[in-house]
């Protein structure tokens, strides 16, 4: 998925649908991206940093949480720590009544799945954890996510370096050609990330952190999103949480790209960052009233666009997840089920994989 974070993130969507969005949008010779949807929950968005200090801290604040998103389609759908939201003022109502985020359920004689999707990094003001799916959240005895952060942060710093680093020998700037280089580093400086500290990198790991960081300063934060509130929840009542991936297998999904289409996802994150703002808000604003349709809509050009990234980003990984649900449903219990919302839209959508193996899924409340 592009964000994490609604993966991110990223995203990691933030993650494939980032990619694929962005990808699309080079093709069509287009100089903005068009959306930043995370799949899973990896990038948090980083925040001001200091050059060398911080190095370390950047690596960990966009790319811990599960693949986000986008990014997006890394955070809409690529953890962290929970905090209190402000008190604000209420907006004003929308044109069409707000149901909520939506949710669905996969069930059996002794056995009930829910399945949510997931925003990487949200406002104070989005509020989500209430209604139909906090009952649904108490219900469940297990939360299931896409990834779980390792306890100790130097062990995911380690594991993030071995992957990122580039071994050839060539610096990330002297990959690109001389009018996208000049963009690219203009655009890390614009958005705190001194392009310097990231020349031994492959250029996956600066179109992450590219992908993330504008969504900061625009107020949202990863310690904010879905996962994170969800997570914190389960630890208060004592629920068991379970990954699907690991981190590796996550940041595999980027480092592993050959690097023509790692360079082209670089340069098409800086392409499209001044369109982010807009784009990232419809996303959210979807998911926050429960519209995978309209989620879907803007999903599947850019999935048909680009094949061979939608199998490895997200239908591939919707498949593996689908199984897995299957295979719960042999033991009694509850499971609350929490993925990058782009995973639960749209053609290939883990709904469509559990009816291609005879699990019928259905929204609550339908």
């Amino acid at each position: 998925g592009k964000r994490g974070a609604l993966g991110h993130g990223s995203y990691l969507g933030i993650g494939g649908f980032i990619v694929a969005r962005l990808w699309r949008r080079r093709k069509e010779g287009s100089r903005k991206s068009r959306r930043f949807l995370g799949l899973s929950p990896l990038p948090c968005a980083p925040g001001p940093r200091k050059v060398a200090a911080d190095f370390t801290g950047w690596m960990l604040a966009d790319m811990t949480s599960p693949l986000s998103r986008l990014l997006a389609a890394g955070l809409l759908f690529l953890g962290g720590c929970t905090q209190e939201r402000p008190a604000v003022a209420p907006a004003p109502p929308p044109a069409a009544v707000q149901t909520g985020p939506a949710l669905w359920e996969v069930k059996d004689a002794d056995t009930t799945i829910y399945l949510f999707g997931t925003v990487h990094v949200l406002k104070p003001d989005i509020h989500w954890f209430d209604g139909g799916i906090k009952r649904a959240f108490n219900r469940s005895d297990e939360l299931v996510v896409e990834i779980v952060e390792p306890d100790n942060p130097g062990a995911l710093a380690s594991i993030m370096a071995g992957k990122a680093m580039a071994h050839d020998g060539i610096k990330l700037s002297d990959r690109l050609e001389p009018p996208a280089r000049a963009q690219y580093q203009a655009a890390m400086a614009a958005n705190g990330l001194p392009w310097q500290a990231f020349e031994g990198f492959n250029p996956w790991r600066a179109g992450m952190a590219l992908s993330v960081a504008p969504l900061d300063r625009l107020g949202y934060k990863a310690e904010l999103g879905a996962e994170k509130t969800l997570m914190a929840s389960a630890k208060t009542q004592g629920k068991r949480i379970e990954p699907l991936e690991t981190v590796e297998q996550q940041l595999d999904f980027f480092a592993t790209l050959p690097m023509k289409q790692q360079v082209a996802f670089l340069t098409s994150t800086v392409d499209g960052l001044t369109d982010m703002e807009g784009q990232f808000a419809s996303l959210v604003r979807h998911w926050q009233r429960g519209e995978p349709d309209k989620l879907a809509k803007e999903m599947n050009d850019s999935l048909e666009a680009t094949p061979e990234l939608a199998q490895l980003l997200l239908i591939g990984r919707n498949a593996n997840w689908a199984k897995w649900i299957k295979a719960r449903l042999d033991r009694p219990g509850t499971v609350f089920v929490a993925v990058g919302a782009g995973h639960l839209a749209g053609a290939g959508s883990v709904q469509d994989q559990l009816r291609a193996l005879g699990v019928p899924s259905k929204r609550v409340g339908e």
